[in-house]
């Protein structure tokens, strides 16, 4: 069954199709976006092979092609193209139809300061959790990094962020074997909080948040070099 490779046919097909509506014109940096999403990816993927590796989590081979690459199945090599696209996308369209919807910088500053202390604190407390300290490790400095970039690109994450995790967790949750009678990918809940949302483990909002803002991050400064490239040429 390709239950993983169908997922994220279903959740990518949709925003890629609309990439090219003449209003949004999401195509228009497509190219920056594509060089984001291997970058970013192949560093979540050196945590990928080694988490799979020591049995952090697995992938069940009863959903999967049965493709394996470095430990890991094809569809997990193509998770952070779909996803982050799909949520890149949605991102951009929801500033696109709501220009004028963010929080001010007092605002951010105090959502950040509440988060990073939160987060530090539950790392702190649980640093024998593998999958609980370094994922939320990276949203903390995801959120640092954020938080000095000149685009203030938080005021708006924080609102599109808490969209976004809708058809997050809809993938998720079926990824986690929610629907289906097995989940598609299983976690060792020794290396986690133990604490799921539905099916989805708490930490997993924490994955989405760093990949997604470390994506935006990183377009956002490839468009900065593209700018600076086209200003010294002119």
């Amino acid at each position: 069954m390709y239950v993983y490779l169908a997922i994220e046919i279903f959740a990518v097909l949709i925003p890629f199709i609309y990439s090219y509506d003449r209003k949004l014109q999401y195509y228009l940096k497509i190219g920056r976006v594509a060089i984001s999403l291997v970058f970013i990816g192949l560093l979540y993927i050196v945590g990928d092979v080694l988490f799979t590796k020591y049995g952090i989590w697995g992938f069940n081979p009863r959903y999967h092609a049965g493709i394996i690459l470095i430990n890991l199945p094809l569809e997990e090599w193509l998770f952070f193209i779909a996803i982050p696209y799909a949520s890149l996308f949605l991102h951009d369209t929801l500033i696109y139809l709501f220009p004028n919807t963010q929080l001010s910088n007092s605002q951010t500053s105090i959502v950040s300061i509440i988060l990073v202390c939160f987060l530090a604190i539950v790392v702190s407390t649980n640093i024998e959790k593998v999958y609980t300290s370094v994922y939320l490790s990276l949203a903390i400095v995801a959120i640092i990094l954020a938080s000095f970039d000149s685009s203030a690109i938080l005021n708006r994450f924080y609102l599109t962020f808490m969209v976004i995790l809708v058809p997050f967790f809809l993938v998720n949750s079926v990824l986690t074997g929610s629907f289906i009678p097995e989940e598609v990918v299983w976690y060792n809940n020794a290396e986690n909080l133990g604490i799921r949302i539905l099916t989805v483990p708490v930490e997993d909002i924490s994955y989405a948040f760093s990949l997604i803002l470390f994506n935006l991050l990183f377009i956002n400064k490839l468009g900065v070099l593209l700018q600076k490239r086209s200003a010294v040429k002119d």
